[in-house]
């Protein structure tokens, strides 16, 4: 089993910066695609970012369209995975959860939440206008 336990987030203003941090643990061999995914009150969850590792020092990352220029995620080795945000919106306000899995899409980051197997219990991130 994975546990992944997200932290980081918190009340900022607009403008702001603000990075979320994403530890898995337990049986963390081989966790393929790192993702963030993000929920606002009375809205589905919805793809933020996703970070493939292909190769050992080699990784391939994807954005939605509304964060993309503002948002940039990165992971180690250690499967740890970071989401820093910059210029964060009132828009962005939302449970931010960080997800994972194992299996091998080649260069292509998954967006869609049913292709994550792990998944975290969400970090709140309000962005004051």
């Amino acid at each position: 089993q994975v546990q992944l336990v997200e932290s980081g987030g918190g009340l900022v203003q607009a403008g702001d910066s603000l990075t979320l941090s994403c530890a898995a643990s337990g049986s963390t061999l081989s966790l393929y695609t790192m993702g963030w995914f993000r929920q606002a009150p009375g809205k589905e969850r919805e793809f933020v970012a996703g970070i493939v590792r292909r190769r050992p020092t080699i990784y391939y990352n994807d954005y939605a369209d509304s964060v993309k220029g503002r948002f940039t995620i990165s992971r180690d080795s250690a499967n740890t995975a970071w989401l820093q945000m910059n210029s964060l919106k009132p828009e962005d306000t939302a449970v931010y959860y960080c997800a994972a899995d194992r299996s091998n899409s080649g260069v292509i980051v998954r967006r869609s939440q049913s292709e994550y197997e792990y998944w975290g219990q969400g970090t709140q991130v309000t962005v004051s206008s």
